[in-house]
């Protein structure tokens, strides 16, 4: 295992974030891959006359930032998620950086499996929290496998 954290290693609070300056081109391309073109989030003129009065972010492009952190710092590489709760606090706007926050809450170790809070904010204040349930790859586990 690179870069990542079995099981064994992981203790109630820690915490890994990410923070990333969300751009034109991440909407525009988000809306491409997932084929969400709802015009809150491609047309000024749209957004204009919407409650936020002007473009805003795929609530799930926010959210997209919390994978990154699961999969590549807490837990790190081999972490498969099992579910995920989200609640869109506020909007996030062109130009604005989102951080993305996760915190180990519980472990389970019957199963190799831990609950995790996770929280996007923009300059601190939340835009989006909720809850992971992930499965972490455990070191027993691979030296059994390797022993069979």
């Amino acid at each position: 295992m690179t870069d990542g954290m079995f099981f064994e290693d992981l203790q109630v609070g820690q915490k890994a974030s990410f923070g990333k300056t969300i751009t034109e081109a991440d909407i525009v391309l988000f809306a491409a891959v997932t084929g969400d073109t709802n015009p809150m989030h491609l047309n000024a003129e749209y957004a204009k006359n919407s409650i936020f009065k002007e473009r805003i972010a795929h609530g799930m492009l926010a959210a997209g930032l919390i994978t990154k952190v699961l999969g590549t710092q807490l837990p790190g590489p081999g972490t498969v998620y099992m579910s995920q709760t989200l609640k869109f606090r506020a909007p996030v706007r062109i130009g604005q950086t989102v951080t993305a926050t996760v915190e180990v809450m519980a472990l389970h170790p019957e199963k190799h499996r831990a609950t995790l809070r996770t929280v996007c904010t923009v300059a601190g204040a939340p835009v989006l929290e909720g809850e992971a349930y992930v499965s972490v790859p455990s070191r027993a586990a691979l030296h059994a496998a390797a022993a069979e």
